[in-house]
């Protein structure tokens, strides 16, 4: 089904009109195209879409094949005839923002220079005082070259060679056996977006645009990295310094160099960079290295992750502040607070020295907690895990001494990617958390993603507040085509440890009872294509008020709970988490708070099952000794804070 039409959308498929036209096209079954001249594109692909370049009164044409083509294609051509498609909310925003505007709030963005300290983002806690080590590469710039048309081809197969390319040299990092397990993972997640067909159309179509290769890879890693970085999630953001690395290395490929090696960095040196991709710093020799400090990147950057995996504090996101450290001595920074001194004064290296010595005479004191197996004093263990989000930490709460995972968010694993993961990635991927910490447990959580973190694959509907819409549970049971392969991935990966499942946003007993259905159905399934597989413990995570106050009828369908203080706290309190305004209501010390844990508590001790808590309340000191009170008998949290928490413990019992 096909239909041509004149398009009378103010000023063509620009941003907003373009991303209103692929949302309106994803509501529909069937595979779509836009057609415009030789060219034809998914309709479901806002980067695609807009690198067509469909002009006010161009002729396009709609292609559609599925069930819905007749309705698709209706739809569709109205709104391309429509000339206020897109003006609604070009006229709520003041439409685009002009270059002035513009340079304003990147002025705002930019952190500012005070009294001799700069401030960035702090992304890996720890304090740090050393050698500077400026690290900035040959700045690589577009060739800007226009192709002649017997060129297109020869050049479309010079960029395939240097995806290659890129491709072998990480395939040698990750074969070398030089890398800590944490950082394979990134590296193999970069690989993943060098081999993404999204980023490979995207330059291929500029380079048969007349444009030369580099200059291709420049534009089509400018406007991915763009789709990333206008996300509301933070994961999502930081994977446009992802897709710039990758960038890079396609550039350089193309080039026919390598990037500048890091082995030259000397002992104790605080790295300064203007930008530093995850595979350059994964390759690095890390141990050397007391600091990272980034004009690009934020806490939740590969970057980021790396740092804190190997204890390095660092400090991201500088901005152009970055320039002023290049000619520095020595450098003192606080990865906690986001603050850098540049050849710091007297005063400010003794306060520094001071803290130095503080953290490592503290962390030497707790590291004899690290195996402790904390003991209520009637003899209980009380389980002491790791929340975590990717395999990339796995070696930090190793190195804590968790006994086991906690709180495994498996939302990562769907949002770093550019497509659904597989339900082979999923095995391989929850199998190798499994066997990490066997014979500990491992609970994992189904997929929790709504409206404000957005995966691909799912549209979500625009939602006033998503955190009280579709989302955790309730998304998971109305896309069973989503569910299904992440249930019969955990069923896969059961084999090969102690794995539990909980399922997040829980309000209603039938959520439980629905998806036990789908376990059977999955179980089913798997004996029937002969595949090895073993049930699993099915918990809930109690983060609404609604199962707080069902908790007694739950506690009889479950075989555990676990409380997520976050988002339990925010809904009981009536107060956004994320909104600075009300934070003093997030408080899980208050009375309210507190009694609906001690209520979810109560219930589940009556009923027999584990109560466990995964909110980072978890590992507050003050807190923990009410919560073992209350019968609770796991705590999990970030690793920093294990073995705080275990001498918390211990002592409580000895007293």
């Amino acid at each position: 089904m096909e239909r041509s039409t004149i398009v009378r959308v103010h000023e063509g498929l620009h941003a907003r009109p373009a991303t209103r036209f692929v949302k309106l096209a994803k509501s529909f079954e069937s595979n779509i195209d836009l057609v415009k001249g030789e060219k034809s594109v998914s309709a479901k692909s806002s980067v695609k879409l807009m690198l067509l370049g469909v002009k006010e009164n161009d002729e396009v044409i709609v292609r559609a094949e599925g069930a819905d083509a007749i309705e698709a294609v209706e739809a569709l051509i109205g709104y391309l005839e429509n000339p206020k498609s897109g003006v609604d909310e070009d006229e709520q925003t003041g439409g685009d923002k002009p270059a002035a505007v513009e340079d304003e709030i990147d002025a705002v963005a930019v952190p500012l220079a005070v009294e001799g300290r700069l401030k960035g983002v702090g992304a890996s806690e720890g304090v740090s005082l050393g050698l500077a080590y400026p690290y900035f590469p040959d700045e690589i710039k577009p060739e800007s070259r226009k192709l002649a048309p017997d060129e297109i081809d020869a050049e479309v197969a010079r960029f395939r060679n240097a995806v290659t390319i890129v491709q072998k040299r990480m395939d040698a990092s990750l074969a070398a056996g030089n890398l800590a397990e944490s950082d394979r993972g990134i590296i193999a997640a970069l690989k993943d977006i060098a081999a993404d067909d999204t980023l490979a159309d995207e330059a291929i179509a500029l380079i048969r645009g007349g444009m030369d290769a580099v200059t291709a890879v420049f534009g089509a890693a400018s406007k991915l990295a763009t789709e990333f970085g206008e996300m509301d999630d933070p994961y999502l953001n930081a994977r446009a310094d992802d897709v710039h690395a990758v960038g890079r290395q396609l550039c350089l490929a193309l080039l026919g160099r390598e990037e500048g090696s890091l082995e030259g960095i000397p002992e104790g040196a605080i790295l300064i960079a203007e930008d530093i991709g995850a595979w350059d710093l994964a390759r690095a020799p890390l141990k050397r290295i007391k600091g990272v400090i980034c004009g690009h990147g934020g806490a939740t950057s590969h970057v980021a992750i790396i740092a804190r995996a190997h204890g390095i504090p660092a400090v991201l996101g500088l901005g152009y502040q970055v320039e002023q450290l290049r000619m520095a001595g020595h450098v003192a920074l606080d990865g906690g607070t986001g603050e850098i001194f540049a050849d710091p004064d007297g005063e400010t290296k003794a306060r520094f020295e001071a803290r130095i010595r503080q953290a490592s005479e503290e962390s030497i004191a707790l590291k004899v907690f690290r195996d402790v197996v904390p003991k209520r004093s009637d003899g209980v263990v009380i389980e002491v895990a790791a929340n975590i989000g990717s395999l990339e930490e796995i070696e930090a709460a190793q190195d804590a001494g968790a006994m086991g995972i906690g709180l495994f968010r498996t939302e990562l694993l769907f949002m770093r990617h550019m497509h659904l993961p597989s339900e082979d990635m999923q095995t391989e991927i929850y199998s190798t958390l499994a066997k990490a910490f066997a014979p500990h447990p491992v609970i994992v959580r189904t997929l929790d993603v709504g409206g404000d973190k957005p995966v691909a694959g799912v549209d979500f509907p625009d939602e006033e507040n998503p955190f009280l819409g579709w989302r955790g549970i309730r998304m998971c049971l109305d896309r069973p085509d989503i569910f299904k392969p992440q249930l019969r991935a955990l069923l896969r990966t059961a084999i090969h440890g102690r794995l539990k499942v909980m399922l997040p946003m829980v309000s209603e007993l039938s959520e439980v009872v629905r998806t036990r259905a789908l376990i059977k159905e999955c179980e089913a399934e798997l004996k029937a294509e002969g595949r090895d597989y073993r049930s699993f413990d099915l918990g809930v995570m109690i983060e609404t008020p609604a199962a707080v106050l069902i908790a007694p009828m739950l506690a009889k369908e479950v075989a555990f709970f676990s409380i997520g203080t976050n988002d339990l706290t925010q809904y009981v309190m009536a107060a956004d988490r994320l909104n600075p305004t009300v934070a003093s209501l997030n408080d899980v010390a208050n009375p309210a708070v507190m009694a609906a844990i001690e209520m979810t508590a109560k219930a589940g001790v009556e009923a027999g099952i584990m109560v466990g808590m995964c909110g980072e309340a978890a590992g507050r000191p003050d807190l923990i000794p009410e919560f073992i009170r209350m019968g609770l008998t796991e705590l999990s949290m970030s690793p920093a804070s294990i073995q705080r928490a275990k001498k918390c413990i211990a002592e409580l019992a000895s007293a």
